[in-house]
């Protein structure tokens, strides 16, 4: 019985700790291929993204049984996922653009306002109102950020407007998806659900990366020509996005969402401090307490739900 336990809580931690490289991962890779690197393609790299998570999520489950394959049951419900998918789509690459202009760490403190816009958008499409203690507790997080941004020495307008776009977005496809596929006959396991969303992302980015960030293909390879390296660091960062997928379903479903909350409040920090390191941007203070303030309001967030259910 000790050794299963024992194996159980190794297993736990290595799923965690592959959770938090592949999250990290691939925000610092973005960031190194799209501001220090100069592959200042960020829709084409979406793209890169989608694909790899198309071919990789059918090997996951049509081939090695993952989890059951689940079928699209209605042409209603495909359309359902592909509005999903555009806003997805609308997310990450916002995101992916931020990361051009503003450091890591910045980033990461306005992402951390995603409750905020899903409790706007779950009140806006579904007049859901929760318990005022919740609302209280996102003072904190919308104030810390207001802090950070003024205490930003790399404060860029365009960045922070794309990267609360995709903040928003994020959030928004999460009311959204509460909704659309709530019904019993319609509801999927999130990796099923990417299956089906990527290949469709895919559809949408490609035209939008041919018309919007010309000839990304010649320049590409022509960048392949002198440096082998692009092309490894498009495989691998690709890979690295299917597996921030795979081992957030695979931590939720052998833990719990709550515990993934949690470890994702922790996952900025950490990131913040690992991006510091590596890319040594700078920092204020003010920019730094900023954060911390928005991380409280966030666990405080956190907590209110918990205690309003």
């Amino acid at each position: 019985m000790k050794a299963a336990a024992t194996s159980g809580r190794l297993f736990t931690v290595g799923l965690v700790t592959s959770w938090y490289s592949s999250n990290i991962g691939v925000l610092l890779l973005n960031k190194y291929l799209l501001s220090n690197y100069g592959f200042k393609y960020p829709i084409f790299l979406t793209m890169c993204h989608m694909t790899a998570c198309s071919l990789l999520s059918y090997v996951a489950i049509a081939w090695l049984k993952a989890v059951p394959m689940q079928a699209i049951r209605s042409r209603t419900q495909f359309f359902k996922i592909a509005g999903l998918s555009l806003v997805f789509c609308a997310s990450v690459v916002s995101g992916n653009v931020s990361l051009r202009y503003l450091p890591v760490s910045f980033n990461q403190a306005v992402g951390a306002t995603t409750p905020f816009f899903t409790a706007l958008f779950a009140y806006l499409v579904t007049f859901k109102r929760e318990a005022w203690l919740t609302y209280f507790a996102l003072v904190p997080v919308v104030t810390g950020v207001v802090i950070a941004s003024n205490g930003e020495p790399s404060f860029h307008l365009f960045g922070f407007l794309m990267c609360v776009g995709a903040t928003a977005a994020r959030a928004f496809k999460s009311v959204l998806q509460g909704i659309l596929l709530s019904s019993e006959g319609e509801k999927l396991n999130s990796m099923n659900l990417l299956l089906y969303m990527a290949p469709i992302a895919v559809v949408f980015l490609l035209p939008a990366a041919l018309i919007m960030e010309e000839n990304v293909v010649g320049i590409t390879l022509a960048l392949a020509r002198e440096d082998m390296k692009i092309i490894w660091y498009l495989l691998f960062n690709s890979a690295l996005a299917y597996f921030v997928n795979l081992t957030n379903f695979l931590v939720t479903k052998h833990t719990s969402a709550l515990t993934l909350q949690v470890l994702g409040n922790a996952k900025g920090a950490v990131a913040v401090v690992i991006s510091i390191l590596i890319f040594q941007n700078p920092v204020s203070v003010t920019g730094m307490l900023g954060y911390t303030l928005t991380v409280i309001g966030v666990v405080l967030y956190g907590e209110a739900k918990k205690r309003s259910k």
